[in-house]
């Protein structure tokens, strides 16, 4: 049965316990690469990292979302099989073939279907979007969302001179960690609505390129400034976008951006209308955790009294590609 509504049920990460200070990171660059020159504090100084997260060396990225998913299943008292349908959202996989999606059901102990969906850093903001489609629909009831990043080891330590500095600083602030998001059909309204605009043409400002492609492995490089510049376009959209689902800024308890670094953010509010404090600063203590971004704001909003039900949430979406989301939440 089509059910009117979907709305989000529970939200978990799994975070894990190592940290790499933004010193240690310039630290280890300056030993493999002394000719890169990083200058010290440069991290903290130009994108406002403190430290980052940092998976243990054996753990894979299903391993990080399936200990998400796990909490999940546990803190809703649901068993295994109360899951219609798993979707894996991860810029970081375990496989390219099956799709990872089948190891963390495997490991969950789920047997619904799965599939993996990859939008860059907007994985778990689309996964979300479909989710609510395919529950309103009629096809699934409960449907999760799971992630799993441990993009700390695209880290570009190889740096041959200070000339391909630029290219590789992103890379610096790569954070690992899981998340897992519970969406199910409801009554009342949740997922309000969202909308998504897109600039391909820009794809080229931050790749991995695959080794399918090439014949050998690639590291993560990223333009900055044409990352940054692929997104003005979309600024007009977004404001559109976020004025009709949202309504007034004022309105919404809690905004969930996606946090590339600390400047990213602050421009992203001031560029959109969103106030820096309703808006949880993730960046300087996690690092850039790709799709487990949104998630985490949203288990810290939960943690610190900042978000009750029947709140209204707004959630700004930043992805390489270059591709923006916007959706509103009911919680």
């Amino acid at each position: 049965m089509p059910s009117p509504h979907s709305r989000i049920g529970l939200v978990r990460v799994h975070v894990p316990e190592a940290r790499q200070s933004s010193r240690e990171i310039e630290e280890e660059l300056c030993r493999q690469s002394p000719g890169a020159a990083l200058p010290a504090g440069l991290l903290e100084h130009m994108f406002g990292l403190r430290e980052r997260c940092v998976a243990a060396p054996g753990d894979l990225p299903s391993d990080l979302a399936a200990r998400a998913g796990a909490a999940v299943l546990e803190d809703a008292g649901l068993p295994p099989e109360a899951i219609d349908l798993l979707v894996y959202t991860g810029i970081n996989k375990d496989l390219d073939e099956p799709a990872t999606a089948n190891v963390v059901a495997a490991k969950l102990g789920v047997t619904a279907p799965v599939f993996d969906l990859m939008n860059a850093c907007n994985g778990v903001l689309s996964a979300l979007e479909s989710a609510d489609a395919l529950i309103r629909l009629g096809s699934y009831r409960r449907v999760l969302v799971v992630t799993g990043e441990a993009p700390s080891r695209l880290t570009r330590w190889r740096v041959p001179d200070r000339g391909r500095l630029a290219s590789a600083m992103a890379s610096l602030t790569l954070g690992d960690m899981g998340a897992a998001v519970l969406v199910e059909a409801s009554e009342r309204p949740g997922i309000l609505g969202s909308r998504f605009f897109a600039n391909p043409a820009a794809w080229p400002s931050a790749v991995l390129r695959s080794p399918y492609a090439t014949g050998r492995m690639h590291e993560l490089e990223v333009d900055d400034a044409a990352l940054t510049a692929s997104f003005a376009g979309l600024r007009e959209q977004t404001v559109k976008a976020a004025g009709e689902l949202i309504g007034a800024v004022a309105d919404c308890a809690l905004f969930c951006v996606h946090q590339p670094s600390a400047a990213m953010t602050r421009i992203l509010c001031s560029t959109t209308g969103i106030p820096e404090e309703a808006v949880i600063p993730t960046f300087a203590d996690h690092g850039n955790v790709a799709t487990a971004t949104i998630p985490l704001q949203l288990v810290l909003a939960q943690e610190q009294g900042r978000l009750r039900e029947g709140d209204l949430v707004g959630i700004v979406g930043l992805a390489s590609g270059t591709s923006v989301g916007v959706m509103a939440l009911r919680w």
